[in-house]
């Protein structure tokens, strides 16, 4: 035991005998608190802890959480942190394909709000706020009696979505659309990308369109940049994302949406037509039709893109289909480059699934499959 120094007191407490320190500037009770060391629990620390992968002898016994069945054992994942099987059918969002490498169930990779700010790139800004007025197509102007009106046709302009207003709601259409990007191992940007090997920006020059290309207006440059704007401040369209059995990931009007709306600009990595003539990825979009075809662009948003990523196409050969049609896809000239834009035809209810034509320009994407 170590000698008693006169610099510390015995006092009794409960039948036991605590050490304490004399009194001194440096002791005092408000800086003895301060040198407490905070301990973590148990819970927080497995929070943050990472996970290892355990192999069992036998899984046999593995059933999917979902269903409860253990049939399809092709189709059954385990999930690497807690060891639990779920058929890829039964699992929400669903998974297309066997996954490479580890994979984690939605229950623990749940998407937190800090998980959703980072995967969205949200910056955080105060004091901002946005006009969401119609355009003045929408206000009726008084004719003056008695005198000569000379009628001409307006161009109808485009007009900026309206966010939804509770924030725990625009968190689930983020999360919605984090969920359906993360299960196809992509990416999300809101813009295009130009990588080495693939076609370059300077590419991308609306004076190469064959026949020329429509110009953005003032009006509507600045509703788009409106748009982009609120994207970046976690502000999104009024959207979800959701799986359909028969047609995989669609995405729904989560309020009501105004005809002329802007609902999203096409994004992910700029190529040339020619480079992709053998690609599988079923959501390619043309960028530019260049007089010269081995100059034409296209954008693949099969490593990085949006929501116009899962919007469904509408089948060309069915008049039921064509009727499902409520959006729009069309290109235009931003400051001398080219940009896709989607955009409401009609009013949109809420529920109600987003439709638009992928032959809009070339008339040679199949569509006959389509539902």
């Amino acid at each position: 035991m170590a000698p008693f120094s006169s610099t510390q007191k015995l006092f009794p407490f409960k039948g036991s005998v605590h050490r304490t320190a004399a009194y001194s500037p440096e002791n005092t009770p408000e800086k003895l608190k301060l040198r407490v060391k905070k301990y973590k629990t148990m819970d927080e620390i497995l929070a943050k802890a990472k996970y290892a992968v355990v192999e069992k002898e036998d899984y046999s016994d593995v059933n999917c959480e979902e269903c409860g069945s253990g049939e399809g054992e092709g189709e059954l994942l385990l999930c690497d942190k807690c060891d639990k099987g779920f058929h890829m059918g039964c699992v929400r969002p669903i998974v297309v394909r066997v996954p490479i490498g580890s994979w984690v169930c939605p229950i623990c990779s749940g998407l937190s709000q800090k998980k959703i700010i980072d995967f969205f790139r949200i910056q955080k800004c105060k004091n901002v706020a946005f006009k969401y007025s119609s355009s003045s197509q929408d206000s009726k102007k008084r004719r003056k009696r008695g005198t000569l009106v000379c009628y001409k046709k307006k161009r109808r302009r485009l007009l900026p979505y309206v966010p939804t207003e509770d924030p725990a709601r625009r968190l689930d259409q983020m999360r919605s659309l984090a969920t359906a990007l993360t299960a196809l191992n992509m990416e999300f940007c809101n813009e295009l990308f130009y990588l080495p090997g693939m076609a370059p920006k300077s590419a991308n020059q609306a004076r190469f369109e064959n026949g020329g290309m429509q110009v953005l207006s003032k009006e509507d440059y600045e509703t788009v940049e409106q748009c982009r704007a609120m994207l970046k401040i976690g502000e999104c369209p009024p959207l979800l994302v959701v799986y359909d059995l028969c047609e995989g990931y669609t995405v729904q009007a989560d309020a009501p949406i105004k005809d002329m709306t802007f609902i999203a600009e096409y994004s992910g990595d700029v190529d040339f037509i020619k480079n992709r003539e053998r690609d599988d990825c079923d959501s390619l979009m043309t960028l530019l039709l260049a007089t010269d075809p081995s100059n034409s662009l296209v954008i693949c948003p099969d490593k990085r893109g949006n929501v116009a990523r899962f919007i469904s196409g509408i089948n060309n050969h069915t008049p039921e289909s064509k009727k499902k049609q409520n959006l729009k896809c069309v290109r235009y000239d931003v400051n001398g480059a080219c940009c896709v834009f989607l955009v409401a035809t009609r009013d949109i209810a809420r529920g109600e699934r987003l439709y638009y034509d992928y032959n809009g320009y070339e008339h040679e994407y199949p569509t006959h499959h389509f539902i």
